[in-house]
């Protein structure tokens, strides 16, 4: 197995939150789910060009009892009022939702396919893959900004990762408040935020 300083994580890239025609979950708005995939796409091919691995992190269930153990979650869904409505149906093994999306994913991609939950990391081999690669340095992609990226950075820095968030390839379905929190917290606390366009420069 190649080792490379670097890797990137796609956090939840897949049609569950990113196609209108199979969510789930409250989308971003059609524009920015565009802009988005648009974004990632052209980033994800000059970081291949460069020989950096992609590792495509998705959310899979077995059943919705795996996502209703979590008391906070089975409150929302509950709520009729509650913003993250269908939460119970999100991600089901098997279902469109779960298949990433095909702008973002190429052959020789890595792929985790275990998370349950905001982490990446909970349950799931991706520091074991991480370390294989050799991987010292992550680097963010993704949706939620404001949940599963950020507690993926959280968890990255609590085990010695250095951290980069690559903002516009990043958004939140919480809204643009949100959003920028998040990005202030990494920025802030965890690592470093870049444009993707600053990034490859770096790399």
């Amino acid at each position: 197995m190649k080792k490379n300083k670097y890797a990137v994580i796609s956090v939840d890239m897949h049609r569950g939150h990113l196609d209108p025609s199979v969510a789930t979950l409250p989308l971003l708005p059609g524009e920015k789910c565009d802009r988005v995939i648009a974004n990632t796409e052209r980033f994800f091919k000059k970081i291949r060009e460069k020989g950096i691995p992609i590792i495509h992190v998705v959310t899979v269930y077995r059943h919705s009892d795996e996502i209703l153990s979590n008391p906070h979650w089975k409150e929302k869904n509950e709520d009729p009022n509650a913003t993250r409505k269908g939460i119970a149906r999100h991600n089901i093994v098997g279902s469109p939702g779960t298949q990433i999306i095909p702008e973002l994913y190429e052959k020789g991609d890595y792929v985790v396919d275990t998370k349950k939950r905001y982490s990446c990391f909970l349950h799931t081999d991706l520091e074991f893959l991480l370390r294989q690669i050799g991987a010292d340095t992550v680097i963010l992609t993704g949706i939620n900004t404001s949940s599963c990226v950020l507690c993926t950075a959280f968890e990255a820095c609590n085990r010695d990762f250095k951290v980069y968030l690559v903002e516009d390839c990043c958004d939140s379905m919480d809204g643009q408040e949100f959003h920028e929190a998040a990005v202030m917290f990494v920025e802030r606390i965890l690592g470093k935020v870049v444009k993707s366009e600053e990034l490859l420069e770096i790399l």
